[in-house]
């Protein structure tokens, strides 16, 4: 497991993600989670309302293929 220290940064405290788990994007926010002695952080997941604008946002595809009706046998009850 890898292991870091922390640093006094400004009023906080801080430490370095060692390079072998680091994010590769570092704008990306994190949020953190405290549960006694540990310190869960992850990357923050958006609001839906931002997901629905991001996917509004892509372009729409020229055609939509559709799919063959699937026939689908009868059962019976035993």
């Amino acid at each position: 497991m890898p292991r870091t220290r922390l640093f006094k940064s400004g009023n906080c405290q801080a430490f370095s993600t060692p390079a072998d788990i680091a994010y590769a994007d570092t704008s990306i926010a994190l949020e953190t989670k405290q549960l006694v002695n540990e310190i869960t952080v992850f990357a923050s997941r958006g609001s839906l309302k931002e997901a629905v604008t991001s996917l509004r946002a892509m372009p729409k595809p020229p055609t939509v293929d559709e799919r063959d009706a699937i026939e689908m046998p009868d059962r019976t009850r035993d």
